[in-house]
C-alpha cells in the first residue's frame, strides 16, 4: 500500500513526466533532512543549500528550479537578501519562506513570498501549500 501511495506522489509530482525541483535552502542540517525526505516521499527532487549564497549559486547552476523553501535566519546572506535576488533573478519563482521567527512576517519584503509558513516538526501545512502552488501553476 505504501508502495502505491509513493509511486501515486510521485506520478502527481511530474509534469509532462519531469520531476517537480524543489530548492530547499536552511542552514539547520536535521530540519533540511527531515523535510527532504517528506518532500522525496511526495515525489520531488529536492536541492539543498546551507545558507543563501549556496543558494543563489545553486539557483544559477540550475537549468531548472521550480519552487524555492527558504529559511530566515542564515549565515552569509539571510533569507530575505535571496528572497529579493530570486525575485530579480527569476520573477514569477514561487517562493516559500519557512521559518522559525513569526516577526519576519511584519517586514514588507516578505510579502512578495508566495506564502510564509512557521516551522513545526509536522511539515503537512509545508507540503500542501507545496501542492497548492504547483496546482495553481498548471491551472494558470
Amino acid at each position: 500500500m505504501e508502495q502505491q501511495r509513493v509511486a501515486f506522489a510521485k506520478a502527481m509530482a511530474t509534469k509532462g513526466g519531469c520531476m517537480k525541483r524543489i530548492l530547499l535552502v536552511d542552514d539547520d542540517a536535521a530540519q533540511c533532512l527531515v523535510c527532504q525526505k517528506e518532500l522525496e516521499r511526495e515525489g520531488y527532487q529536492v536541492l539543498m543549500a546551507a545558507d543563501g549564497l549556496e543558494a543563489i549559486e545553486c539557483f544559477k547552476k540550475e537549468e531548472k528550479v521550480d519552487l524555492v523553501v527558504l529559511d530566515i535566519r542564515m549565515p552569509q546572506m539571510d533569507g530575505m537578501e535571496v528572497l529579493g535576488k530570486l525575485i530579480f533573478l527569476r520573477p514569477g519563482l514561487p517562493i516559500i519562506l519557512y521559518t522559525a521567527f513569526d516577526f519576519y512576517r511584519d517586514n514588507f519584503l516578505s510579502w512578495a513570498a508566495d506564502a510564509y509558513i512557521l516551522k513545526s516538526p509536522d511539515i503537512t501545512e509545508l507540503k500542501t501549500k507545496i501542492k497548492d502552488l504547483f496546482q495553481k501553476e498548471t491551472n494558470g
